[in-house]
């Protein structure tokens, strides 16, 4: 298992608008256009699970996710099947004015990953669903 906490990333939006668009399943689900098959189903007021299949390295892959939506706190996230199954992460957010703080802790583990392989592969991620998120952000933004 690896602990990794990633900090001083910023979305260009104020809290509130981050969490409306957290929570439009049609803005936000479109931000990862890899995922297919995405399955979102409500498990309690305030977690679901959601699925998606997606190719790594040339082979279908599901992923399985539980998410807990604590607003205007964070996320926290199980990974239950897939390349990162049994890591438990938490996104928190902090209101930073007319820009919103990221921050990311969590223990990672895998299954299929060697553990000297996995804070650069889970780092990699961070950054391209940070970047994806940013940018249908930003769309989100200008029309609503």
């Amino acid at each position: 298992m690896v602990h990794i906490v990633d900090e001083g990333g910023e979305f260009d939006a104020p809290l509130e608008t981050v969490w409306r668009f957290i929570q439009s399943q049609d803005d936000h689900g479109e931000s990862h256009p890899e995922h297919q098959n995405a399955q979102m189903k409500p498990l309690t007021e305030t977690t679901v699970q959601v699925s998606w299949e997606q190719d790594m390295e040339g082979k279908k892959v599901k992923v399985v996710n539980r998410l807990t939506m604590l607003p205007p706190v964070g996320l926290a996230i199980e990974q239950l099947e897939g390349p990162l199954a049994g890591s438990k992460f938490f996104n928190y957010y902090t209101p930073k004015g007319a820009k919103t703080g990221v921050t990311i802790v969590g223990d990672f583990k895998s299954p299929s990953v060697p553990e000297a392989h996995l804070e650069p592969m889970v780092r990699k991620n961070f950054e391209h669903v940070f970047s994806q998120d940013t940018a249908s952000l930003r769309k989100f933004t200008q029309h609503k």
